[in-house]
């Protein structure tokens, strides 16, 4: 089995306040606001006035999410998210995530990301600007 990451694993790195309204009936946050976790950390890389990666005509849509769930979120607090790029490919980029509390890895997942063009919505290969700056985030 492979060792769960740490914070440290991930060049990118953000961080969501917990709400009560996250709770759930067992009183640990919901397994469905994992997602908004892995989406803030994914959209804080790509919406990112300093990383080079917004083509004019283009935006990205979420292709593939998988996520683990390896330990409870307890309200109140804040979780971390760490991001990270695994591999890119002609339109397409995949990210490694893991989110924590108090230093402890609560879920980790993968999100493949691909970039489309607005006006035809089919993929749009990624320019060298944005190569480079997703190299950037691997590790």
């Amino acid at each position: 089995m492979t060792p769960l990451p740490t914070l440290n694993d991930f060049p990118a790195i953000s961080f969501d306040k917990l709400r009560y309204g996250d709770t759930d009936r067992q009183g640990h946050v919901n397994n469905a606001v994992f997602t908004t976790f892995l989406e803030t950390g994914r959209v804080e890389v790509l919406i990112d006035d300093n990383r080079d990666l917004q083509k004019d005509g283009c935006e990205f849509v979420i292709a593939r999410m998988e996520l683990d769930f390896r330990a409870e979120l307890k309200w109140p607090g804040r979780v971390w998210i760490g991001t990270r790029v695994a591999q890119i490919g002609r339109s397409s980029v995949t990210f490694e995530q893991a989110i924590f509390q108090d230093g402890r890895c609560a879920g980790t997942g993968e999100s493949v990301v691909v970039q489309i063009d607005r006006a035809t919505r089919k993929s749009s290969p990624w320019t060298e600007a944005q190569i480079k700056a997703f190299d950037a985030l691997q590790q």
